[in-house]
C-alpha cells in the first residue's frame, strides 16, 4: 500500500477518481476540481497548492481525498484565523498547514473515498492511520503546523476522531422536503403570521415587474454564463472590496464539463437580466452556491435565492436545499439549523491542547445555540 500525493488532480484520470468517489456529489468530480486548477483559481500562487491524496494497492487506486497546502484561511469557511493569530504572537508559524477540502465550497459531502473492497469499518479506520502517518513522513512536524479536514460526512468525522482528529461543529440552515406537493402545500406547515410574511416577500417581487426563471444547465449558454458572472464579480466588489475567488474560465469550464449538475435561478426586468443565482444538483440535494445582481432590490435575494430553490426541489423531488454557510435569516423562511463538522491535527503540542479546549468549548455554546434556534423555526408545533 502506497500513499501518494499529486501536484495535479489530472495526475488522476477522471475514470478512476471519479469512480472510486462513486456519487454524483458535483463537488469531488473530477471535473469540478480540475475547472478550479485548469482555470488558475487554485494554484500555488493563490495559495492553494494541490497535495489530492490517493492510495494506491497492487497498481490499484483504492482511496483518495482532495487536499491542498495552504499559506492562508481564505476560502475555507471554517474559521481559524483566532488560531494563526496565536502561533503568530507566539513566534511560530501556522502556515502552511495542509486542508482536506473542496475550496471555496462550504458543503457537506464525501472527503475521503475509499473503494468498496476495504468497506469495513476496521479497514477505514486503518486507512486514516495509514494517511495520517503518511503525511507526518511527508512533512514532518516543522513542514506544516496541522492538517484539517472540512464538512465531512458526520460518519467520516466520527471515524477521524476515533483516530485522534479532533471534531469541531459548526451551524448551517438546510431545507428538507417533506414530500411537499407545492409550495403553498410547504407553508402551510409554518404558523399564520410567518406565512404571511414569506407570501408578502413573494408578492413584492412580482410587484416590482421582475419574473423569474429557471434555466437548466444544458441550456445556459456562454452569453448567459457572462452575464451572470459579471453580477457575481460586482456583488463580491460591492460587499468586500475585492475580486472574487472565482473567474469566468472557472465558470466556463464548468458548463463544458458539468452541465448536468447546474441550474440558474434568473431574475428578469422588462426581458433583460437583473440578478442570477448558480446552484447545483445532484439526484438528492440542491445546492446553492453563487449569486450576483446589477443592484439591489427589496426582496429579491430571499427569491433568487431561497424561494425559487424551494420550488425546484418541490417539483423534482430533492430532499435537501443546502443553500451555503452562515445566515440565521434562512431561519424564519423554513431552513432548519444543522450542525456541519469538521477535524483537525494540531502538531504543536502545547496549542493542541489549548485549540482542544477551545473546540470543546465552542461545541457547547453551540449546542445551547442550536436549542435556541430551534424555538424560532417558523413551523407550527406539530411540524417541527
Amino acid at each position: 500500500m502506497e500513499v501518494q500525493f499529486l501536484n495535479n488532480i489530472n495526475d488522476c484520470s477522471p475514470q478512476h477518481w471519479d469512480a472510486l468517489f462513486n456519487a454524483d456529489h458535483p463537488f469531488t468530480k473530477h471535473a469540478f476540481l480540475s475547472a478550479l486548477e485548469t482555470s488558475g483559481c487554485v494554484t500555488l500562487s493563490t495559495g492553494w497548492q494541490p497535495q489530492h491524496i490517493t492510495v494506491i494497492e497492487n497498481g490499484a487506486l483504492i482511496a483518495a481525498i482532495p487536499c491542498y497546502l495552504k499559506t492562508h484561511s481564505y476560502g475555507e469557511y471554517v474559521f481559524d484565523w483566532s488560531w494563526a493569530n496565536a502561533y503568530q504572537q507566539h513566534g511560530l508559524d501556522y502556515y502552511p498547514k495542509l486542508l482536506a477540502a473542496i475550496p471555496f465550497t462550504p458543503a457537506t459531502g464525501p472527503r475521503l473515498a475509499i473503494d468498496s473492497n476495504h468497506s469495513s469499518q476496521d479497514e477505514q479506520i486503518a486507512l486514516i492511520r495509514t494517511i495520517d502517518q503518511a503525511i507526518r513522513n511527508k512533512f514532518g512536524l516543522t513542514g506544516i503546523s496541522s492538517w484539517h479536514l472540512l464538512f465531512p460526512t458526520e460518519t467520516l468525522s466520527t471515524q477521524l476522531q476515533q483516530c485522534q482528529w479532533q471534531q469541531r461543529v459548526g451551524i448551517q440552515y438546510h431545507w428538507f422536503n417533506n414530500n411537499f406537493d407545492s409550495f403553498d402545500d410547504f407553508l402551510q406547515t409554518f404558523k399564520s403570521r410567518k406565512r404571511k410574511n414569506v407570501r408578502k416577500e413573494r408578492q413584492a417581487v412580482v410587484k416590482q415587474g421582475f419574473e423569474m426563471r429557471i434555466v437548466l444547465g444544458e441550456n445556459i449558454d456562454t452569453q448567459l454564463m457572462g452575464e451572470f458572472y459579471r453580477f457575481y464579480h460586482l456583488t463580491y466588489l460591492k460587499r468586500s472590496g475585492q475580486h472574487g475567488y472565482l473567474n469566468l474560465a472557472f465558470f466556463n469550464a464548468l458548463l463544458q464539463d458539468m452541465a448536468n449538475n447546474l441550474m440558474m435561478v434568473c431574475a428578469e426586468e422588462n426581458g433583460a437580466l437583473i440578478a442570477a443565482a448558480l446552484c447545483f444538483k445532484d439526484h438528492e440535494t440542491l445546492y446553492g452556491r453563487y449569486w450576483g445582481c446589477e443592484k439591489e432590490y427589496d426582496f429579491l435575494h430571499f427569491e433568487t435565492c431561497y424561494y425559487q430553490g424551494i420550488e425546484f426541489c418541490i417539483a423534482n423531488k430533492l430532499t435537501r436545499f443546502d443553500p451555503g454557510a452562515q445566515g440565521e435569516h434562512k431561519i424564519p423562511r423554513g431552513f432548519k439549523p444543522i450542525k456541519t463538522y469538521s477535524n483537525h491535527v494540531i502538531f504543536h503540542p502545547e496549542f493542541s491542547q489549548a485549540i482542544n479546549n477551545f473546540i470543546d468549548d465552542e461545541k457547547q455554546q453551540i449546542d445551547a445555540y442550536v436549542e435556541q434556534l430551534q424555538r424560532l423555526l417558523p413551523f407550527k408545533l406539530a411540524d417541527k
